[in-house]
């Protein structure tokens, strides 16, 4: 059967639950923890949003942990049962080593199911530009797209998924040793917002100093003009995150929708979850949509 199989990813593709349950997406939850507390990162089911900044303004450390190859495997294996085979999207190698067990999952499986295809495709995306590559994905699954086919667009289409984002908060960066405590406290003295992207090899990349969140609002939302790719036809939605700042996702999409006149409904906000919040803190606003190739 052309469709006998599922589509899988990690629970940073930062969309909501409803949403995963449209695209039927099945994932696989990556753990944080909140003073040594461990919680799961599934969409808010353990852990609100509210509850976890709630925590973070009140002190507490969050930190993140990688799924383990027996919860892969776990994961996986009840799929193979069914007699189903797997495309699994795995976080960007770039920014997590979680890829690597669902690698080592992968083949020892295939030692047990021979006849089954699993496949892992490295996203080289983060965030809800991991769930808009999740969303091109599932799209062409449900219009019939098989799963050799499907992997081969996966490898071609991650890297049109541009990524743009700021933060307001540098206190999180500077703990997690993105920033070094210099800096970040230049930054923070002088309201920097340093404005940063994913790169060809899914990693972060600082490419701009920027004063004032409102200056950075119009400067993520210019990039929809710079790298945008003529040759694509399709009229691809456009996906914004946020840590604890709707306000901010609200303004860039009225930018985008003003300036630049994009169409209201084909722009979604979304917050960001708990694995990536861990590490961005509160003020943190991105901007994902399908343009040019990342090539540096």
């Amino acid at each position: 059967m052309v469709g006998n199989y599922i589509l899988s990813c990690c629970s940073a593709v930062d969309l909501s639950l409803e949403y995963i349950e449209k695209l039927d997406l099945k994932y696989i939850p990556f753990h944080f923890y909140l003073d040594d507390k461990e919680y799961l990162d599934d969409f808010g089911k353990s852990l609100t949003s509210d509850e976890f900044y709630s925590k973070l303004s009140s002190g507490a450390t969050p930190k993140t942990s990688q799924v383990t190859l027996n919860e892969y495997i776990n994961f996986f294996e009840k799929y193979l049962l069914e007699g189903k085979d797997i495309l699994h999207v795995a976080f960007s190698s770039g920014l997590s080593g979680s890829i690597n067990s669902a690698t080592l999952a992968r083949n020892k499986l295939l030692e047990k199911y021979p006849s089954r295809k699993i496949y892992i495709v490295d996203s080289l995306c983060a965030s809800s530009g991991y769930g808009l590559l999740m969303t091109l994905l599932s799209k062409k699954k449900e219009e019939g797209m098989d799963i050799d086919s499907l992997v081969k667009y996966a490898e071609d289409i991650k890297h049109n998924i541009q990524h743009w984002f700021f933060s307001t908060d540098l206190k999180y960066y500077i703990k997690g040793g993105r920033i070094s405590k210099v800096s970040g406290f230049i930054g923070s003295l002088l309201h920097i917002c340093p404005v940063l992207n994913v790169n060809d090899e899914g990693k972060l990349i600082p490419r701009e100093k920027i004063i004032s969140a409102t200056i950075a609002i119009q400067q993520i939302a210019k990039k929809i003009e710079l790298y945008k790719d003529d040759s694509l036809k399709d009229n691809y939605p456009i996906y914004i995150s946020h840590s604890n700042c709707l306000k901010f996702a609200q303004n860039i999409k009225n930018v985008l929708i003003t300036k630049y006149k994009k169409k209201e409904d084909n722009i979604f906000i979304f917050p960001i979850g708990s694995t990536i919040s861990s590490h961005t803190g509160p003020g943190t606003l991105s901007l994902f949509f399908v343009g040019k190739k990342r090539t540096i």
